[in-house]
């Protein structure tokens, strides 16, 4: 009975674990890769941000944000895809900001 709660709470934290990553294999003897959203070329052991917002290598690929799950409810989630994060502001005034209590990724 203890694994199975044990079981059941790392599928609950997995879910939490939303870090939105993903690997490509590397052909071998191959010095260059291709980043797959942009089409650019890059030296295997360079890293990368794409125009997605990801952060990358020749090996794979994670999201180089986190995504605010929980602020004030009078507040609103916006992605600004040019500083590659989320900005939480009043919903009726964009100049204040609000806290995060939790976020997923990165």
């Amino acid at each position: 009975m203890k694994y199975l709660a044990l079981a059941l709470l790392l599928c609950a934290l997995l879910s939490l674990a939303n870090a939105q990553c993903f690997q490509q294999a590397i052909k071998p003897g191959a010095t260059q890769c291709q980043d797959s959203v942009d089409g650019t070329w890059h030296d295997v052991g360079s890293s990368w941000r794409n125009s997605d917002c990801m952060d990358c290598t020749c090996g794979g690929c994670c999201s180089a944000y986190s995504t605010p799950k929980s602020f004030p409810s009078d507040c609103v989630s916006v992605f600004d895809p040019v500083a590659c994060k989320y900005i939480v502001h009043k919903r009726d005034d964009p100049s204040v900001l609000c806290p995060i209590y939790a976020a997923v990724g990165k």
